[in-house]
């Protein structure tokens, strides 16, 4: 693996705490209606980002997820601009303002989505994975889902699939405690996820997935073995959300000071506390970094609030294009 150091670190805290300030912001943008439909967020859950990130060949591997899928493609080298843009609805944002919050997408940089079907994503991503076999590519695919998803029928089918051909994949459960509304508890006999890929002899794990460290070791192993062709893993990052499922959940589930608790482990925290413990940062070089993560997400805003709503025509453009219907010419 890589080496994680003084400078990870830095980047680590900076990154992270860029990603929660840039919820925070779509959070008050929503209630403000400048942000409409869905909003899911990903507070409390960065460090499984960065760790995979640390661990990913970016440029190279791939990456798909559900629909808390603001921060990931920002990692993924998105300009945050560009995302923000997308959830007003904005011409400028990464599919012309018409994807939205849940479906941030770019190839180019090799995020594919962000997808609103619970547990839609998971034979995706195995047949992309099954794409770069196929192809002789030396790409891996990480294909995140919720604790919910996990319960869905086509996560068995993939799962036999990407085992009897042995997929360059990395099958990642996002266990944040609750399915929508639902705790593990209630939605199966055991609460160990991992537990689902010993059926398939699947080389599978829990990961505390508060701490990016212990995500990034947990991913470059398996990483490495889909890499060298023996195969997908099956990894259970066990993190929290502090918000709710979506901004329009009341959180009914669960008390406050449970939220507390899990925020004294909060994944930001602990970055800073190791950066504080090791002497790598000033608190005046601490406060550099906090203002210049206040100035990005303020330009995100200005960028996203200046941007033109784009053409109704638009909608013509990305139908289908009629060679016998001259009258509408495409524009894209």
């Amino acid at each position: 693996m890589k080496e994680i150091t003084k400078d990870t670190y830095l980047n680590w805290y900076e990154e992270m705490l860029f990603w929660r300030k840039f919820e925070d912001k779509l959070a008050q943008v929503y209630i403000q209606q400048k942000v409409r439909g869905f909003l899911h967020l990903y507070n409390g859950q960065e460090a499984i980002l960065a760790g995979s990130l640390h661990a990913m060949e970016l440029g190279k591997d791939r990456m798909i997820t559900a629909y808390r899928n603001h921060v990931q493609p920002i990692g993924m080298g998105v300009d945050p601009k560009r995302v923000m843009a997308e959830l007003y609805g904005k011409k400028t944002g990464t599919s012309q303002g018409l994807g939205g919050s849940m479906h941030i997408f770019s190839k180019e940089k090799n995020f594919f989505g962000g997808h609103g079907i619970v547990g839609g994503q998971i034979p995706l991503g195995a047949g992309m994975a099954f794409g770069d076999k196929y192809f002789k590519r030396d790409n891996v695919t990480l294909c995140f889902f919720g604790d919910g998803a996990a319960r869905q029928g086509t996560l068995h089918e993939a799962f036999n699939m990407a085992m009897n051909w042995k997929l360059p994949v990395v099958f990642c459960v996002e266990n944040n405690g609750y399915a929508m509304g639902t705790s593990v508890k209630r939605t199966a006999n055991h609460e160990d996820i991992w537990k689902l890929g010993l059926g398939y002899e699947m080389p599978c794990g829990p990961v505390d997935a508060m701490n990016p460290e212990k995500v990034a070791e947990a991913m470059d192993e398996a990483i490495s073995r889909a890499r060298a062709g023996e195969g997908p893993t099956f990894l259970e990052l066990k993190t929290y959300r502090y918000r709710g499922h979506s901004m329009s959940d009341a959180q009914k589930y669960r008390t406050k000071e449970e939220v507390k608790e899990y925020q004294k482990i909060d994944p930001i925290v602990q970055v800073a506390d190791k950066i504080k413990e090791n002497n790598w940062a000033t608190e005046d070089e601490i406060k550099v970094i906090d203002q210049r993560v206040k100035d990005r997400v303020s330009e995100c805003e200005k960028f996203a609030e200046e941007s033109d709503f784009p053409d109704p025509s638009l909608m013509y453009d990305i139908v289908y294009e009629q060679e016998d219907y001259p009258f509408i010419p495409h524009k894209i």
